[in-house]
């Protein structure tokens, strides 16, 4: 007998829109609409708001809508401390805690994301070399399991399911509710810096000179070749006090003006994103950073979601969808191995117009992304020529050491994950003792023989 709580079948897919699956997917209310389907044993996984890339959060028997778990449930301002359900948005937190002087200690780059896939995906931002990832945030998190179980786990309670569920994708099991740290903030602003980078090698050595600002991070320009590989834009940026603020700003300095938001209506004709046109937008991009160049005051929205001002901005890829790559090599492989990738995308023409390199420090996550190294990522429009590129990719990244962000992924293989990374066997046998692999389990995880 079919679940009263299930939905009719429907199509879903995640950021990048492929790969797309029919999915029967469900909206619980409570934590005993979700015991409710645990107890006829349908492998299921929590989806949040869907930004993650690929098929991380679909499973075509139960895919578990958290949108209802979207409340706030206690603040502590002495110590900055939140308590929030899985399914309430970053860009909620946001409106109400930035003009009250509070910003998440770590953010990934849009706001649209839920609590509980920060915690999933264990997210980084442009401070992980100095803060590490959201995991350095999470006080405690309350996680519904196998048998319908729901543990406290902390670094001092249910320490293991702890550090396995932070980053663990999903697949250990539903989470409900966590606390989760601010910062104080004196005002809505960021002291910005760009600094233009003819190359790699200046880009990164501009990285290494700037180690201890906290929050850095690149636009690489991956069509360019020659002496130019990997010339990029390099913005720094620190909480602005409010002593340093332009007098403009002083009076109101944790409000920022209304920010205009646009709308991709339509989907954009496949093949509009080519070597022309990305080379085109790269170059103008540039052009248009160099005359920028130096400090400025921007607002946090302006700083940490630039594309979410542009609504429905994965339509531009087309119909077909389009795929990242993100990998993170270590750091004595890392000038090697950014270089080799760079020549490969360049070669192939196969540029992405949202290139990002970030540095990343040392991970605490059992099964966490980042390693203290760098990472790249860039996205493509779906196509077989892409998933060539794809497989050269993921190639030059185990040639130099480095591994895959899952939040990210729909294309590698089980043997490419294994050979990045030590620790999946691991996480596997994890899955099978606890018979989490019974009850959770996602399109990726199939893929991926997780």
């Amino acid at each position: 007998m079919s679940s009263p709580l299930a939905l009719r079948a429907k199509k879903l897919a995640g950021w990048g829109r492929y790969p797309v699956q029919t999915c029967h997917v469900y909206c619980p209310r409570s934590e005993s609409e979700i015991i409710q389907l645990l107890q006829q044993d349908l492998p299921l996984i929590a989806r949040g708001n869907g930004r993650a890339y690929g098929d991380s959060a679909l499973n075509r028997e139960a895919t578990l809508q958290m949108s209802r778990f979207n409340r706030l449930l206690g603040f502590n301002p002495q110590t900055g401390q939140l308590i929030a359900e899985a399914g309430v948005l970053l860009a909620e937190i946001l409106e109400i805690f930035v003009p009250r002087g509070w910003f998440p200690w770590i953010t990934p780059g849009t706001k649209f994301v839920t609590v509980g896939g920060m915690i999933a995906a264990d997210v980084h931002g442009k401070n992980h070399h100095k803060e590490g990832s959201f995991l350095n945030s999470v006080d405690w998190l309350d996680l519904l399991t196998t048998a319908g179980q729901v543990y406290r786990c902390s670094r001092s309670e249910n320490r293991d399911l702890f550090y396995w569920t932070v980053g663990g994708m999903g697949l250990t099991g539903v989470i409900l509710r966590a606390a989760f740290r601010l910062r104080p903030i004196e005002t809505a602003w960021i002291r910005q810096t760009i600094h233009i980078a003819k190359n790699l090698d200046e880009a990164l050595d501009l990285f290494e000179a700037f180690e201890a600002v906290t929050y850095s991070v690149a636009w690489i320009d991956c069509l360019a070749g020659g002496a130019q590989l990997g010339r990029s834009v390099v913005i720094l940026g620190e909480h602005a006090t409010r002593e340093a603020l332009p007098p403009k700003y002083r009076q109101q300095p944790l409000q920022i003006p209304q920010r205009r938001k646009f709308s991709i209506p339509l989907d954009f004709p496949n093949g509009a994103l080519n070597a022309w046109t990305v080379r085109a937008f790269n170059q103008l991009y540039f052009l248009s950073q160099q005359r920028k160049a130096g400090q400025s005051f921007v607002d946090w929205d302006t700083f940490f979601y630039p594309l979410d001002s542009l609504l429905g901005w994965n339509r531009i890829y087309g119909r077909r969808g389009f795929v990242q790559f993100q990998c993170v090599l270590p750091l004595a492989r890392a000038r090697e191995g950014l270089a080799a990738l760079l020549h490969c995308t360049s070669a192939a023409g196969a540029g992405s117009f949202l290139a990002v390199l970030k540095k990343l420090g040392h991970s605490q996550g059992y099964f966490s992304f980042p390693m203290a190294g760098y990472t790249l990522a860039m996205d493509f429009p779906m196509s077989r020529r892409t998933l060539q590129v794809l497989d050269q990719l993921e190639e030059i990244t185990l040639q130099h050491g480095g591994r895959f962000y899952l939040a990210k992924d729909s294309h590698l293989s089980p043997l490419r994950l294994r050979q990045s990374d030590a620790r999946v066997e691991s996480f596997v046998q994890a899955r099978q003792t606890h018979r989490w692999a019974v009850n959770f389990a996602s399109e990726q995880s199939r893929r991926l023989n997780l």
